[in-house]
């Protein structure tokens, strides 16, 4: 295959529907080499097995192999801000930093913010009749609230973390030239400042959150850097709220699409649980996730080398014919999803019970609030690779 093909999977053209050209790949090239030091990876079974392997595949930027090509600029952590972000960090470093936070996640620790999103789920759709924009009313101000509230971070704040959220969201693509990861490192050190004061004024006056009780388990020696906490802020601040807002986001235009489904759940409510994965799988909320060969490796009858990068495309993956019946429909009530939105393995995704907590009260909101619910224009996309989700979604409701 043309290396140029499979790179035209990240051209903003194939931003609103990609998945044809996966399925294409899928069949034809599932392991493909893009010509740049990096496969690409569309099947479910290969994904699943880079995902769960952290002997052989590790996901700090350090182990790649340098990049000579000028469309895929070799950024590294510095520049773009990633050092002390156990997203791109190995065991032991990741278990260790992951042990500490998973305490705050845990599914009786997130049943018990329930009430909490009810509430906000409330407030946020109360108001809301007629013409309006989901995104900015409500996919967004839900999560970014939730986390927001369990770090301790106050309301009034939370119009300029928008924006730094914003601009620092392209950390995560593969493709970041130096002009992007200046915006990037910019806001991260915005935010990092940011964090640096309120762990200060944490240290002075504890109470009941989150960041408190990462700063005690610094304190308390479990190696937690000062680095560390601000980067550990900053990951469960944008991440904590950005894979929510896309799985909302994505999930609605799904459904204003599929209006025979929106009628299902509003018969069968006992299937928003199930609705949910759903949405999950049909319309990733993250598309892809890479890691670096650490040794010679085959995948799918290809051979990586050592320092080679593997790009899992999780929104091919989540199509694929071999683990799902007629995977290119979206049925609420699929039973047997065994999707890959929130990766596999060591780094499957910390806060994935609380996006499902929130999507599920935030569905089941909206269906009860508005009896009609229609698009009004085609919506946007956001200028991201690696996080897939809308920039608006404009829609008549009442």
């Amino acid at each position: 295959m043309d290396p140029s093909q499979i790179l035209t999977i990240f051209s903003p053209e194939l931003r609103a529907d990609p998945y044809p050209l996966y399925r294409q790949l899928r069949e034809s090239d599932p392991v493909v080499e893009s010509g740049l030091g990096a496969w690409f990876v569309l099947r479910h079974a290969d994904a699943v097995s880079i995902l769960r392997d952290h002997e052989r595949f590790s996901v700090d930027h350090a182990n790649a192999q340098p990049n000579d090509m000028p469309m895929m600029e070799n950024v590294g952590p510095s520049e773009r801000g990633l050092q002390n972000v156990m997203l791109f960090m190995d065991p032991p470093d990741h278990t260790r930093l992951r042990s500490l936070v998973n305490k705050a996640f845990t599914p009786r620790s997130i049943e018990l913010l329930r009430s909490r999103v009810h509430e906000v789920v409330d407030e946020l759709l109360e108001p809301l009749n007629g013409t309006f924009d989901m995104i900015e009313r409500f996919a967004y101000p839900l999560p970014v609230t939730v986390i927001a509230g369990m770090l301790g971070i106050p309301s009034s704040d939370l119009p300029q973390f928008r924006k730094w959220a914003a601009d620092v969201a392209p950390i995560l693509d593969p493709i970041l030239p130096p002009e992007s990861a200046n915006k990037v490192g910019e806001a991260a050190l915005m935010l990092a400042g940011y964090f640096f004061d309120l762990i200060e004024q944490r240290r002075k006056d504890p109470r009941d959150d989150l960041l408190t009780a990462l700063i005690h388990a610094e304190e308390e020696g479990e190696r937690l850097t000062s680095d560390e906490l601000r980067a550990t802020c900053i990951l469960l601040l944008v991440a904590g709220h950005e894979t929510t807002m896309n799985l909302i986001g994505n999930g609605l235009y799904a459904l204003l699409r599929h209006p025979d489904q929106i009628e299902r759940l509003r018969e069968h409510p006992e299937l928003m649980r199930s609705a949910i994965e759903e949405m999950l799988r049909y319309d990733s909320p993250v598309h892809l996730t890479a890691r670096t060969a650490l040794s010679e490796v085959e995948v799918g009858g290809k051979t990586i080398s050592k320092g080679g990068r593997a790009v899992v495309l999780l929104g091919a993956a989540n199509r694929d014919p071999d683990v799902f019946d007629h995977p290119e429909e979206l049925d609420v009530g699929r039973t047997e999803n065994h999707h890959l939105a929130f990766s596999a393995g060591g780094h499957f995704c910390l806060g994935a019970t609380l996006a499902r907590l929130e999507a599920q009260i935030a569905f089941d909101g909206l269906l009860k609030r508005f009896d009609k619910i229609e698009l009004t224009t085609e919506p946007t996309y956001r200028n991201t690779i690696t996080l897939r989700g809308l920039s608006s979604l404009e829609v008549s409701a009442s």
